[in-house]
């Protein structure tokens, strides 16, 4: 019976993730699958928000599946999908890039990654794509200019920043969940609200990156808007606490850029 059951759930997941379209981003030699979920009852003629969700560095690949392993569940719940229609697109990152230029370090002994964040220097190369499928999407006339969001976790979390700091005009509103960026590049990302999330007990990405960029943020910038959420006892997985939060959507779609 349990068994069963767990199939059962297992299936109507699978089910459910082929409401998110595969698409395909190229440009020139390189390629960046991605997923788009529409609103129910998409109407062309009509303008949605539209949400950027990056996933973290286990998701990498090219299968055009394993991003939607964490966060796509929540866009295809009844309550958000009525509340809050918006057009929902999960890009993949391949194996041999990552969604910012951090440079990071393995411990050959304890396997552990260490993460020193600058300030400037290239873009990745899933991050130029990133950018270009953005500045496309951006302009299709279905898209709500003024609402286009961004949310990603660990290495999406980091992403989440770095995207926003290469594109500061675009992002109305981030949530980097467990991710990070270096704190000098605050002054480029002022203007977007950001909610912040990192659990207390992390022991991949520390939650102390986090806590910088949300210091430079209040104490540099009086108009900045951003808010930190710390969970005491949550590792790196604090994903499932910030997807729970009840007014996480809510905050999201409150804000708009100005014309």
């Amino acid at each position: 019976m349990c068994l069963l059951a767990l199939v059962s759930v297992s299936g109507m997941s699978a089910q459910d993730f082929n409401q998110y379209e595969k698409k395909l981003w190229i440009s020139k030699v390189d390629t960046l699958p991605y997923r788009m979920l529409l609103p129910v009852g998409f109407d062309s003629t009509k303008r949605y928000p539209l949400i950027l969700f990056l996933h973290g560095a286990g998701e990498r690949g090219n299968d055009n599946e394993k991003q939607l392993t964490h966060g796509a569940k929540l866009f295809l719940t009844d309550s958000i999908q009525t509340r809050y229609p918006a057009i929902v697109v999960f890009p993949q990152c391949a194996e041999n890039s990552y969604w910012s230029n951090v440079k990071r370090t393995e411990d050959s002994i304890t396997k552990k990654t260490t993460y020193e964040f600058t300030p400037d220097g290239d873009a990745t190369v899933a991050i130029k794509l990133l950018m270009q499928l953005m500045k496309n999407l951006v302009e299709k006339p279905y898209v709500k200019k003024q609402q286009v969001y961004v949310m990603g976790l660990s290495m999406g979390g980091m992403g989440t920043f770095e995207i926003v700091r290469r594109m500061p005009q675009t992002f109305a509103a981030a949530i980097p969940i467990c991710g990070g960026a270096h704190p000098a590049t605050a002054k480029e990302i002022r203007h977007t609200a950001f909610w912040v999330f990192h659990g207390a007990k992390d022991d991949v990405v520390s939650y102390t990156f986090s806590e910088a960029m949300v210091s430079a943020l209040q104490e540099h910038y009086d108009s900045a808007e951003v808010q930190f959420t710390l969970y005491s006892n949550a590792n790196h997985n604090s994903w499932d606490k910030a997807f729970a939060e009840p007014e996480m959507m809510s905050w999201l779609f409150s804000h708009s850029k100005k014309k």
